[in-house]
């Protein structure tokens, strides 16, 4: 066997960089190469993961490991984010192969990141869709995991110079923290370098008789200073132009590291041959404002993206368990090793970990940051709860139903992360113009270059610096994201999820607002609207006498007789008679309850308001009182729709109801078209009707029978209490019962509009005036510096304004 031959230029260990004892003759195989290692372990290892097909690993690596151990810990934790029992805290299962991660990024510094991770992502086999936060950092990505691991993803956002991982709120916030603490750093070193230089920069703009030794030695001066500011506060700049140029982008860091490395090249050579200009204090200064505005900028993106990190971070991190329910026992233990059936007790204070069913005790609970309702809920035995939810009252004992990525606050966070990164009509048309202007930028660049050295060669320097440093496309980037992210957290706190980028344009255009009844504009469930006591009978008596009767049964009827009552007492000898009603004995009295027909044949019914339904009770042969059901409309519905109709839109009513029934709600909250008796297909060819006549229409439904239509509408909104066909199908869902929430959702959506429009007018407008104005030779450097930070900084700021939205405003 012949003696392998080993790559001259390798002088350390393929796998771990040490150097290679002197007989060492450990060959791995690799890409038709042999190649050496330090050691046995090194060797196994090595040819352990090319042979595994992970090869790929040492190809892409862009620098080698201190240390052995750190080698394999870099791949390993790669690797183990493939395991199932590692991903339930952040993928969700969606099919047989189909998975959703939810990730953070990190080293995300402008729109134009954003852009490129998406593409990046995407390009890759078996990625199905992948959505990123710009504000939060967070991403969504779909994969097909019987064709690409979770890890693969991974991996390729590190090839390009960022690092991915599972998110969760604590690493979110160690993320933020520590980008922070390095931004003030960069941004410490920068202010220092640039005040030392302006002290050496200004004798040499004022005095009149400095001689050229000490000019000189000012220039050596200021090139020492300049140093640090270039090779550590600049350096990110000089990196993501670099990642931009290999993925052959035109992003935004490329004009800035050509403006500063330009003009920070020019002043060194200018410094070693003692003639022509230095221009240390405009790089310095460019710098400084530049980290300064990016500063600022993260920090308003945070508190733009404070609704999404708020609702994640309400999951507590550990919980009170009892093993042994219905034993009192207890045991303390992480929310992540809860499993569905386990039993928690849940103190008052505390928060809710998990979705579940109250199976002991009765309290109030306040759903506010769920649902924007600010009273409390009150919760017994046999009631749902909510993760995320927080106990006021009194302990609970709650059986686990759903966890992590499977509970309803995952699912809003879900939706909310999607509709934020998911870009309006305007946003995309953005986009491609921030995509092209770099390129266009670089162009009119060179151009003015070699317009300014044929006329003046001592300006066209620092003219070309403050061209290339003055424009600002990532105000373009932001423009509509930064609007978005705020206005989809304020409204979330206000109790309307948005779950399509397009829903919060398309509200603000909308001219018609479609309602169901039953359930949207009503409650959906009978109540007792009037009691009618005849003779000696009280209507407290008579609502008494029904609840006993009905006492055990669960009708919709019977449960509104019930719920009406304030007594109760106990009823014998009940018979129940299908479709008709219930006859029962109190007190040796019988009694029956039910249908006219059924209690009281022959009777005249009283005067009868729309939509009302009658229920008879009889003693014998004699009625003794009438009860009124009708299922009566929310609250606050007549509030919320006379403020609709201020914000100009003009109001329907859809229902599959009986004719008086819809008729009397419509009459009760001031809605002139409305239509019974629609069936599913009505409803669809209703709004159709409406579309053909140039309207757009808005719909709003919780049923089953409302998914048609509520997919037909251009912007549809489902109820939180309804069907889930129902939601999945509408671009928004409110998450309380509050009806007002529409009223300030469309306020909120025209204001996200003309917030948009204005961002974009500033973005473009002040382009159109700094690049000629650069381009004559009237914006030095420094103030080309202020100029590009102030305007990506005002972009984000005037977004952050929605953020403070409380007034519902009435015309459009």
């Amino acid at each position: 066997m012949n003696a392998p031959t080993f790559l001259p230029e390798e002088t350390g260990c393929f796998h771990c960089g040490l150097p290679v004892p002197d007989g060492a003759l450990y060959p791995i195989r690799y890409a038709a190469a042999t190649h050496q290692a330090c050691c046995r372990g090194c060797q196994a290892v090595a040819q352990t993961i090319i042979d595994s097909g992970q090869g790929a690993y040492y190809t892409h690596r862009t620098v080698l490991p201190a240390t052995p151990q750190q080698a394999e810990a870099e791949l390993a934790q790669l690797g183990l984010y493939d395991l199932p029992g590692i991903q339930e805290s952040f993928v969700k299962v969606e099919a047989e192969n189909i998975r959703e991660a939810a990730l953070i990024l990190e080293n995300i510094v402008c729109a134009a990141c954003i852009w490129l991770n998406e593409r990046h992502i995407a390009a890759l086999p078996g990625v199905l869709s992948v959505e990123i936060n710009y504000a939060t950092r967070r991403a969504r990505v779909r994969w097909d995991n019987s064709r690409l691991p979770l890890s693969a993803i991974l991996k390729a956002v590190s090839d390009i110079g960022y690092i991915a991982h599972p998110f969760d709120p604590g690493r979110s916030d160690d993320i933020y923290r520590r980008e922070r603490n390095t931004a003030i750093k960069r941004l410490a070193i920068a202010g220092l370098g640039m005040m030392q230089v302006m002290m050496y920069a200004l004798p040499t703009y004022t005095a009149t008789d400095m001689s050229d030794e000490i000019r000189r030695l000012m220039s050596w001066a200021s090139l020492v200073l300049t140093i640090p500011v270039v090779g550590y506060s600049a350096w990110p700049f000089f990196i993501g132009a670099w990642r931009d140029l290999k993925r052959r982008m035109l992003g935004m860091d490329v004009p800035v590291a050509l403006g500063v490395g330009t003009a920070f090249v020019a002043s060194v050579t200018s410094t070693f041959s003692g003639h022509g200009e230095v221009y240390y204090d405009s790089v310095t200064m460019f710098i400084f404002l530049l980290l300064t505005g990016r500063f600022l900028e993260m920090n308003a993106r945070r508190r733009a993206g404070a609704a999404v990190e708020e609702l994640v971070k309400l999951i507590p991190a550990a919980t009170t368990r009892l093993p042994h329910w219905p034993a009192r026992d207890e045991e303390q233990l992480p929310v992540a090793r809860l499993a569905v059936g386990d039993h928690i007790l849940v103190r008052p204070g505390e928060t809710l970990p998990a979705d579940g069913v109250v199976v002991d005790g009765d309290s109030a609970v306040s759903e506010a940051m769920l649902t924007g309702e600010s009273l409390p809920v009150s919760k017994a035995s046999g009631a749902r709860v909510v993760g995320g939810s927080l106990n006021q009252a009194s302990p609970l004992v709650v059986r686990v139903e759903r966890l992590g990525a499977d509970t309803r606050l995952a699912s809003i966070v879900r939706l909310l992360d999607r509709a934020q990164s998911e870009k309006p009509r305007i946003g995309q048309l953005a986009d491609r113009a921030a995509a092209w202007f770099v390129g266009l930028l670089l162009v009119i660049t060179a151009l003015v270059g070699v317009a300014w050295y044929l006329i003046d060669p001592s300006k066209a320097l620092w003219i070309v610096v403050s061209v290339l440093v003055v424009t600002c496309p990532c105000a373009l980037g932001l423009a509509t994201p930064a609007a978005l992210t705020t206005a989809t957290g304020r409204l979330t706190r206000l109790g309307l999820l948005t779950t399509r980028g397009h829903a919060l344009e398309t509200l603000a255009r909308a001219t018609d607002l479609v309602f169901d009844k039953t359930g949207t504009l009503s409650h959906g469930r009978l109540s007792v609207r009037r009691v009618i006591p005849l003779g000696e009978c009280t209507a407290e008596d008579a609502s008494a006498l029904a609840a006993a009767l009905e006492a055990g049964s669960e009708h919709p009827i019977a449960r509104a007789l019930c719920r009406h009552a304030t007594a109760v007492q106990t009823a014998r000898d009940i018979h129940n008679t299908p479709g008709q009603g219930v006859e029962g004995t109190l007190d040796g009295r019988t009694y029956r309850l039910g249908s006219p027909r059924f209690a009281a044949p022959g009777s005249a019914l009283p005067d009868t308001a729309g939509g009302e339904s009658w229920v008879a009770l009889a003693e014998g042969e004699a009625v003794i009182a009438w009860f009124a059901l009708a299922d009566t409309p929310r609250a606050d519905a007549a509030d919320a729709l006379a403020a609709l109709r201020k914000q100009g839109l003009r109001l329907h009513l859809l229902s599959g109801d009986a004719e008086g029934a819809v008729q009397a709600t419509a009459q009760q909250l001031g809605i002139t078209d409305w239509h019974a008796g629609a069936l599913p297909e009505d409803k669809l060819a209703y709004v159709k009707a409406l579309q053909a006549e140039g309207r757009i229409v808005a719909m709003v439904g919780d049923g089953i029978n409302d998914a048609p239509v509520l997919a037909g509408a251009q912007v549809s909104i489902a109820m939180g209490e309804g069907a889930d066909v129902a939601q999945a199908a509408a671009d928004m869902v409110m998450l309380g019962s509050r009806l007002g929430t529409l009223t300030e959702g469309v306020a909120l959506a025209r204001k996200t509009q003309k917030i948009i429009r204005e961002n974009l007018g500033w973005a473009l407008g002040y382009n159109l005036i700094a690049i000629p104005a650069a381009a004559l030779g009237y914006v030095t450097p420094w103030i080309a510096g202020i100029g590009m930070s102030a305007s990506s900084l005002l972009v984000v700021l005037n977004a952050l304004r929605l953020s403070d939205f409380k007034k519902v405003s009435g015309k459009r």
